[in-house]
Order: C-alpha cells, then structure tokens, then sequence
C-alpha cells in the first residue's frame, strides 16, 4: 500500500482515561475514519498527543492504526527531542507497517537552520517510507524559511510538506503557498493545516489537509475537502459555517485537542479524563455548549 498524499488526512486524538491507553475507543475511533473514506489517518499528531507518550506508548498506537485501518494508509509522528530516538521511533513505525512518517524539529532549545536541516538529513538516510515535514511553528516554536524547505526536499524519501494556513497571518500564508507551489519539486505534496482556514489553501492549490477536527467528524470534513478541491465555494461556506463555532471554541483555548477532547467525550468516544495530564478539558460552561452544538449536528 501506498500513499499518495492527497484529499483529507484525519487526525484522531489518543483517548488516555487515567494516562492509560482506551486501545478500544482508539480502535472505534479509526474505524469511523475508514468508514467515512478518508484518505490517509494521522495517528499520532499533535492531536494525538504523540509528545505525551512513551515509545512503547507510540509503537502500541502504531500498530493499532495499522490494524484497524484496512486499507487508508496511516501516518505517524516520530518527533522526539533527542535524534536517537526519532530513529527509534522511525524503526518502529516502519515494523508496525505505517505509510509515512510525521517529522516535526522539537527540541528543548531554540534550533538553529542548520540543525533542522541536519535532522531531517539524518532521517531521510535511515527510512525507507515517505516523509512529511512537519510545519507547526505554535508547538515546535520554528519558523522554516523557504530556503530551508527546498534543501530539506531535495533530500530523498521527502513526501510532503505540513504548513500551517494562517501563520502569521492567512495572507502571509496564503503567499508563502504560492511560493512553495512553484519552487518544491513535484514529487513533494504541499499540505495544510488550521483547519478554519484550510479549505481556502486547497482551493489555492494545496494538494492535502491534515485535519484535526476531521479526525472527530470525519464526515463533515470529507464533504468539505470534495468541496474545496472541486473549486465549490458555496458549499465551503455552507460546512465552515457549521464547523465554525468548534474552531472559535478551539481558538480560545489556544488549539484543539483539549476542545476535541472533550467533544469526544461528550459523543461517548472516549471516556471522562482522556487527555494526557496536566492538561484539562473545556470548562463546565463550554462543556454545555459543546453538546448543544454536537446535538445539532447529524451523526457525523
């Protein structure tokens, strides 16, 4: 199987009730992504809470992905501080079966362009699976400069390239996407994320979204990526409007997984304290608006 970086990529979170694994509702969890024909899961992103768990934590929800997945090619994030295990983690990606490999530069302290580039050198030589280039300046607190990507995807096994569709603002990204469209090779798949402004970036020619939200309303997600690929901007705007108020609310919490989080909850997907301590879900009053807003959706 292979993948081909296209269409919707759909990032669930890891149910962690008590900072142990539901292997249950992440497997329940998968199997609402394959059924609404995603085209690729992100197991372990950012949503994923990949930065929380331990590598054995990372190889057990590896290998669920895979087994659940049927036949959607699964992504997983081997980011890590230190280098050695990120090789680590690649290895045993690459056992458990993954389609691609999800590569953000974290470290402890600030990275220089160099050492940036040196990392993904490093990977590039010891895997054999496509690489994504993992653009979340929010979480890793880096900036990549188009210089830096071109280098980094000429290297080989690069698959794709994640960039966030509103940093530092949607016009700068908006024209940084332009940028990338014409100096990236064509083998490397330029990809968005930002959910709220994701869909314009497709419908300027962004080839995939790596959706958080899609990870939990698979569905509604779907719809909007058919949408925004087909250049269908009434329908857009008919399905951001009803995403809207979630990502308002994840706005406000300075991101989604504690939103989604707790949507989830509130659906019966995961159970009450599923995300990774010391985070917290919303607040009680958020929490009632969450479910009156989850109660006027159809089952997605």
């Amino acid at each position: 199987m292979s993948i081909s970086f296209t269409g919707l990529s759909a990032f669930p979170i890891t149910p962690m009730p008590g900072g142990i694994i539901d292997e249950a509702a992440f497997a329940k969890l998968i199997t609402r992504l394959t059924d609404a024909k995603v085209d690729s899961i992100g197991a372990i992103g950012s949503t994923g809470s990949y930065a929380f768990m331990t590598r054995q934590e990372r190889t057990l929800i590896a290998n669920l992905a895979v087994q659940n997945a049927q036949n959607t090619p699964v992504i997983v994030s081997i980011g890590s501080i230190h280098l050695r295990d990120t090789l680590l983690l690649a290895e045993d990606a690459q056992k458990a079966g993954v389609q691609a490999l999800l590569l953000p530069p974290m470290s402890y302290f600030p990275l220089r362009e160099e050492e940036v580039f040196s990392l993904y050198e490093a990977v590039s030589r010891h895997v054999s699976v496509p690489v994504v280039i993992y653009d979340t300046p929010g979480t890793t607190q880096f900036q990549f400069s188009d210089e830096l990507v071109q280098r980094i995807c000429d290297l080989p096994h690069i698959g794709s390239i994640k960039v966030p569709s509103a940093f530092p603002t949607a016009e700068q990204a908006a024209q940084r996407l332009a940028r990338l469209k014409t100096s990236l090779p064509q083998t490397v798949s330029i990809g968005v994320s930002g959910d709220p402004t994701a869909a314009p970036s497709l419908i300027a020619g962004a080839k995939i979204w790596f959706s958080e939200w899609g990870g939990l309303f698979p569905s509604l997600a779907r719809q909007l990526t058919d949408a925004a690929l087909g250049g269908n901007a009434d329908e857009v705007s008919r399905i951001s409007a009803i995403f809207q108020p979630f990502w308002d609310m994840s706005a406000r919490y300075g991101g989604s997984l504690r939103v989604i989080t707790s949507a989830a909850e509130i659906m019966g997907l995961a159970s009450a304290q599923s995300l990774p301590r010391p985070l917290h879900g919303v607040s009680a009053e958020d929490r009632t608006t969450l479910t009156n807003l989850i109660n006027t959706l159809q089952p997605r």
